[in-house]
């Protein structure tokens, strides 16, 4: 489990429209990665919009937003374009870092049970440790919470 002041784990993942990211490339700036279940629903829409809407409050605290989910890069690119988003979409398409940030999980929803990306936001300081972890997410409020702890780290 990801605990806070510990580094954080490290990857590379493609990005919408094309290249990747690795998230050891940003230190020493902090950085937003906030996980999410699926490209195009109404919760992910709306915290993905959230986001954008807060971008250039996030750079001015100098932080860096990423989003994270199973989706493929041509789904992220399709999101993004449809909803005017402002913020960098990457692919983690064989679950690998959704399992090292501890964000795949059991879910249930009308009585089954299934596998999911739980909804979950990780705030990494300048020297890539985790400073803020927010699991269960619930979207209204979300935003204005992170950008906070950015402002405040």
């Amino acid at each position: 489990m990801i605990e806070t002041g510990r580094p954080a784990p490290d990857f590379t993942l493609p990005r919408d429209g094309g290249g990747e990211i690795t998230l050891s490339d940003l230190r020493g700036g902090k950085v937003v990665l906030y996980f999410y279940p699926k490209d195009d629903t109404p919760g992910c829409t709306k915290e993905a919009i959230a986001f954008t809407e807060d971008a250039d409050a996030f750079a001015e605290a100098g932080t860096t937003v990423l989003g994270i989910s199973r989706d493929s890069v041509a789904k992220h690119d399709k999101f993004k374009a449809k909803h005017e988003l402002g913020v960098t979409l990457l692919a983690d398409e064989d679950g690998t870092v959704c399992e090292e940030y501890g964000t795949w999980v059991e879910k249930s929803m009308y009585g089954k049970t299934y596998m999911g990306v739980d909804r979950a936001t990780f705030l990494i300081d300048a020297d890539g440790a985790i400073a803020e972890v927010w699991r269960k997410v619930k979207v209204p409020g979300h935003v204005e919470a992170v950008l906070k702890a950015a402002r405040d780290l």
